[in-house]
């Protein structure tokens, strides 16, 4: 079966990158056995930013410990070059620094080496969606380190800033629901909508913000409350 990529037409475009030879390939082929379309691996981080350009993936599978350029820096280039690119962090550390640096790089899910295949190809069918992944007490990791962020005094309000675009009722309350960490699947079953809705409810809601990722959708929210509601 071709794992395909939610709106977008055709298979789920992933690249891997791992400085392990044998970690890289193995990931490759197992994911390309599985039906996704493996456009491009690397080995360092250099490599990793140039390929990740000209191959265009929907998911860049990133190990954080590179040679040439450590993989958040990675992250960031690559997203701010592409923003629509999803980074799933796939390491085999799962300190808490790490874990928080690499969100904050743009990535939008965390997963240990430790994890399954399984758990590996659901993961990548997530993060092409945008759903943040993370690997079991995780989650609430990243979720208390955006309250901690959204708690500490902003920068002085632009007074020439346009006021933030009106929310529909309904992008309002999925709004709500992503800031306390719900997936988008728990969140169609809450509000007995489809899967689909709900990405169309945060894509809307990103353009509107003029937010690149959930990430940023997560941390606007908690800044009003919303998580609180």
């Amino acid at each position: 079966m071709t794992e395909t990529s939610g709106d977008r037409p055709g298979p789920i475009k992933v690249m891997v990158v791992d400085d392990h030879p044998m970690w890289r390939d193995a990931v490759a082929r197992d994911l390309a056995e599985s039906g996704f379309e493996v456009v491009a691996t690397a080995g360092d981080g250099d490599q990793a930013v140039r390929r990740a350009k000209a191959a265009a993936p929907d998911v860049l599978v990133l190990d954080l410990n590179l040679p040439a350029k450590p993989g958040v820096q990675v992250c960031k280039e690559v997203v701010a070059a592409n923003p629509a690119l999803r980074v799933l962090v796939l390491s085999a550390s799962g300190e808490h620094a790490d874990v928080l640096e690499a969100v904050k790089s743009g990535a939008t899910g965390y997963l240990l080496k430790s994890a399954s295949t399984g758990e590996l190809q659901d993961a990548v069918r997530r993060t092409a969606v945008g759903d943040p992944v993370f690997t079991p007490g995780l989650a609430g990791l990243v979720l208390g380190e955006y309250r901690r962020l959204a708690s500490e005094p902003g920068p002085a309000p632009d007074t020439d800033e346009p006021k933030a675009p009106r929310l529909t009722d309904r992008e309002t309350e999925v709004l709500r629901l992503v800031a306390k960490g719900l997936s988008y699947k728990q969140i169609a079953e809450r509000l007995v909508i489809s899967h689909r809705t709900v990405q169309n409810h945060v894509q809307n809601t990103l353009g509107k913000l003029q937010l690149h990722n959930r990430v940023e959708l997560v941390r606007y929210a908690i800044e009003r409350g919303l998580d609180d509601e």
